[in-house]
């Protein structure tokens, strides 16, 4: 008698896993997350307290956590929740990584190491860090996040409009100006203390999501702390997975996302590229009767004009081809737009034929 098929692995969607990050990530099925955002321990080798001039005592990162017994440990240390993330990632999946100058060099070179490819370093640029206190260094104002694709031939999502759109047009940069967490935002726990020292702003996690995912898709946070992930996450509608072995920033994490609303359908639309459109070709409009056969086009000037031919070609004076043949031909270019070149004549007003093209686009998309 066959022995029965064990039941694969069911995706804990929306929920805080405990316990050791490794074996949790290792108890998820393969290639099943979209997005992995992480921010292990900076392993920040503090020795002693610190104070500010008036004496006060600085509440730093002096948890056990945080605390390895030598660099040689914290690369083992990263090498195996690096291994267990590259599992569990979807072949198209991408991973940020976010680090100081204590940690993030090392991080970077394990990356590459287990086969991940570096897309962009990020430099995350305080507008309020905190200050060096014993003035023996500079003011440490930034932190680098790493983005990286599984492998060299991912497929990885990149929302380019909708980082463009989120910096009022202009090609998004890998420098990224946010202040830390203060006031409302920073979470403090029973004691009043602060809930947890690195909390990241929630802006940091807004851009990030944005641009690297699409509504519905799993985002894994291995190092959940206090929840920003799962937040901003359950906001824009993606799905998060958040594994985390001190149980006091489990309860809090999970208090704060059940106060958490997720935005509605509408309002997650984001910008598109173009090059992600559905292709059409011109033919399609004469075939549909959106354009007849012997019907005039004019360039957006109005100086050339050409008759649509009943295979989506045109032809004019000195002039046969496609849309795009034909308008690089009439302005001696060595290449043109047709779809924004070429204008049809509706009710005495020119109209260009791109109109026409995000019509049958639409369609597509909302067939109903």
């Amino acid at each position: 008698m066959a022995k029965p098929t064990p039941e694969a692995p069911v995706l804990p969607l929306d929920t805080i896993m405990s316990g050791d990050c490794v074996a949790a990530m290792n108890s998820l099925p393969e290639n099943s997350v979209d997005l992995i955002f992480a921010d292990p321990p900076y392993n920040l080798q503090l020795r002693g307290d610190l104070h500010r001039p008036d004496n006060s005592r600085v509440d730093a990162v002096d948890d056990h956590w945080d605390q390895f017994e030598s660099l040689k440990a914290y690369d083992a240390f990263t090498r195996g929740w690096l291994k267990a993330a590259r599992r569990v990632l979807k072949p198209d999946g991408a991973i940020w990584v976010i680090g100081s100058y204590h940690n993030i060099y090392r991080v970077g070179a394990t990356l590459q190491d287990q086969g991940f490819w570096i897309l962009n370093d990020v430099v995350w640029r305080k507008t309020n860090p905190m200050p060096n206190f014993r003035g023996k260094r500079l003011t440490n104002a930034h932190e680098t996040m790493i983005w990286a694709s599984k492998s060299e031939g991912s497929k990885y999502t990149f929302n380019y409009e909708a980082m463009k759109a989120l910096n009022e047009g202009v090609q998004m940069r890998s420098d990224w100006t946010f202040p830390i967490c203060t006031g409302h935002e920073r979470l403090k726990n029973a004691r009043g203390e602060k809930a947890h020292p690195t909390q990241k702003p929630e802006s940091l996690l807004h851009r990030l999501l944005i641009g690297s995912t699409n509504p519905g898709d799993v985002v894994l946070d291995p190092f959940f702390g206090t929840g920003t992930t799962g937040a901003v996450a359950t906001m824009l509608g993606r799905h998060f997975i958040g594994i985390e072995r001190e149980e006091e920033y489990r309860q809090i994490a999970a208090e704060r996302i059940a106060r958490v609303r997720s935005l509605p359908p509408a309002a997650l639309e984001v910008s598109t590229s173009r090059r992600t459109e559905p292709r059409v070709p011109f033919g399609q409009l004469v075939e549909r009767g959106m354009l007849r056969p012997g019907e005039e086009l004019q360039s957006g000037n109005g100086r050339h004009r050409a008759k649509i031919r009943a295979d989506g070609t045109l032809a004019g004076e000195n002039i046969k081809g496609s849309i795009h043949q034909g308008g690089a031909a009439y302005e001696g270019a060595p290449s043109c737009n047709g779809w924004t070149y070429w204008h049809f004549k509706r009710e005495g007003k020119s109209v260009s034929i791109d109109i026409l093209r995000q019509q049958i686009r639409d369609e597509m998309i909302k067939p109903d």
